[in-house]
């Protein structure tokens, strides 16, 4: 593939079309690279493109190893060819949609592990602070703040009442997705509202409002209990 350059204009304002997706299933279907190289780049690179951009930027997946977005956007856009032949519109999915949950899956674990190298080299002094909400290694040793503590506490409680708390199934399986980013909170960092929904949306298919609504019934529990912990030192779960 060649590499990223400055991107010719689309003929409208909707550069990830129609016409987009059949050139992706012709260039699927066409066994000769120089053809396929010529259906690339001139009819899905500029789509490509867009569509990295606009998910970086959207999302402000920011936590990179790069200087300039447009060497992110080159990994990923590799990555989406890497790809492109498992695209089958008799699926039933939409190649806007397919491409897309593809970049931002990439971009949710790309960050995932930068903010995580980040936070390691953050001094110890400011992880132990009194308002800290991290996890850090001493050797071999985890050190938990109170918090850390508590969250395990927490996530204990919910998932042993979570048909209790969350009566309809559909409910406890969002609170169970939510729950899950706890327990995986020291492999996975969420870096702002919208990405956090984008993963939770990849565990289990609903929209916003719903998730919204057992997120803020979770936080109501959280909060609450949280508050008698650190004035007594123990759960009254």
């Amino acid at each position: 593939m060649a590499p990223i350059k400055k991107k010719r204009r689309p003929k409208s304002k909707n550069y990830f079309t129609q016409d987009t997706e059949d050139a992706i299933v012709l260039y699927n279907n066409t066994e000769c690279s120089e053809i396929r190289s010529k259906i690339y780049d001139k009819e899905i690179h500029y789509a490509f493109f867009k569509l990295t951009q606009n998910i970086i930027h959207t999302f402000k997946f920011y936590h990179t190893e790069v200087e300039n977005l447009e060497h992110l956007q080159h990994e990923i856009i590799v990555f989406l060819l890497s790809k492109i032949h498992l695209f089958d519109p008799t699926r039933g999915a939409k190649a806007y949609s397919y491409f897309g949950t593809i970049v931002k899956r990439w971009l949710i674990l790309y960050n995932t592990k930068n903010y995580s190298k980040k936070i390691k080299k953050v001094p110890v002094d400011v992880l132990t602070g009194e308002h800290s909400t991290h996890t850090y290694k001493m050797g071999d040793e985890i050190i938990k703040t109170d918090l850390d503590k508590y969250i395990d506490i927490f996530v204990d409680h919910v998932t042993s009442n979570i048909f209790e708390l969350f009566p309809k199934k559909n409910d406890a399986q969002i609170a169970d997705a939510i729950l899950e980013l706890f327990r995986k909170r020291e492999t996975i960092e969420v870096f702002n509202k919208k990405a956090l929904y984008i993963y939770i949306r990849e565990i289990i298919n609903v929209k916003t409002p719903k998730i919204t609504k057992i997120a803020d019934k979770l936080h109501g529990i959280f909060k609450e209990q949280y508050i008698f912990y650190l004035e007594n030192g123990y759960a009254r779960f």
